[in-house]
């Protein structure tokens, strides 16, 4: 009897060419912490694609984190795009990342534009809130 393939592993929503578990999903589990704000911004998008709101949270700063986060299920998001990085590497404790994010919500597509601040909180990277007003197109 021949032995079955093994499955396919999913891509990471985040756009990096790494397979979900072995990118985000070991963020998101608790495994590892994002080593730097981009990456930590790339695990967040992935949070937002799998629906994982508990990470959201974990990943966002107390001062600013809401109390209470619901997803919309009929929006689905599909693509990052990193447009810029400053500072918030591995020795660093700030950064700023500007992104666009894709979405999809029925037939409507759309995007949204944001330039987020990051900071370490003990030790941690987490998302501190939007530089600029946020652009949805």
């Amino acid at each position: 009897m021949p032995t079955p393939a093994p499955a396919r592993a999913v891509p990471c929503p985040c756009g990096l060419p790494a397979s979900y578990p072995e990118c985000c999903g070991r963020f998101h589990s608790g495994e590892r912490q994002a080593p730097t704000a981009e990456l930590l911004m790339r695990s967040r998008f992935s949070a937002f694609a799998v629906g994982d709101t508990a990470y959201l949270l974990r990943s966002w700063h107390p001062s600013t984190r809401p109390g209470v986060l619901d997803l919309d299920p009929g929006q689905r998001w599909e693509r990052l795009e990193i447009l810029a990085t400053e500072r918030g590497g591995m020795f660093e404790t700030e950064g700023s990342v500007e992104f666009r994010a894709h979405y999809r919500e029925g037939r409507h597509t759309g995007s949204l534009h944001e330039h987020s601040s990051f900071a370490r909180d003990n030790g941690a990277w987490v998302y501190v809130g939007p530089l600029s007003p946020v652009d949805f197109d």
